[in-house]
């Protein structure tokens, strides 16, 4: 684009080939409307590991996602359980990157959809999330708006150490941070 190649009707088609390769490739529509298109696949990439523990912060900033879940439970003296999530998701040939967290970080798992083609890395567990997630994330920050998730899923982390989360009023707090994070975000 910056050589106006976007401008000419083969700098364009150039352009929808290298779109076509991306995340879920092209829509009915533009498919309809270049009928030229180099649908190959997007190559393999072979060497998918974590090198860099500030990549994977990057990665993270982007692509992951701090959640709480809570939800009714008949064994919690609260009536509810809270739970802390890390998880990143991409498409299935990305498979091989996604178990490479599991053996980078020590924790987690890689579950594959059935639905389509994606799969999750996802760390649950509150001890695998403070003793592993929480000071890998301090050592190498997340940057950007998903920072503020990330101090709000830490400061949950810290109340669940003490044991809020047992406690109406500490899962009244909890519930109070959760609905201020990610899409509730202002």
């Amino acid at each position: 684009m910056n050589r106006k190649g976007h401008l000419s009707s083969e700098g364009l088609q150039e352009i929808v080939n290298i779109r076509a390769s991306l995340n879920l490739g092209l829509s009915d529509v533009l498919k309809a409307a270049f009928p030229n298109t180099n649908l190959a696949a997007r190559p393999l990439v072979v060497d998918q590991e974590i090198k860099e523990p500030n990549w994977l912060s990057g990665f993270a900033s982007g692509e992951g996602c701090f959640f709480i879940d809570i939800a009714k439970s008949s064994s919690h003296k609260a009536g509810f359980r809270a739970q802390l999530k890390f998880q990143i998701t991409q498409h299935s040939r990305d498979k091989q990157l996604m178990k490479s967290l599991v053996s980078y970080l020590g924790v987690g798992q890689y579950y594959p959809h059935s639905s389509r083609e994606a799969g999750d890395f996802v760390v649950r567990g509150l001890s695998d999330i403070t003793e592993k997630i929480i000071p890998f994330f301090d050592k190498y920050p997340i940057v950007g708006a998903k920072a503020l998730d990330y101090a709000d899923f830490r400061k949950v982390s810290e109340l669940m150490k003490v044991k809020a989360h047992l406690t109406k009023d500490g899962l009244d707090l909890i519930r109070k941070i959760k609905s201020s994070m990610n899409t509730g975000r202002l």
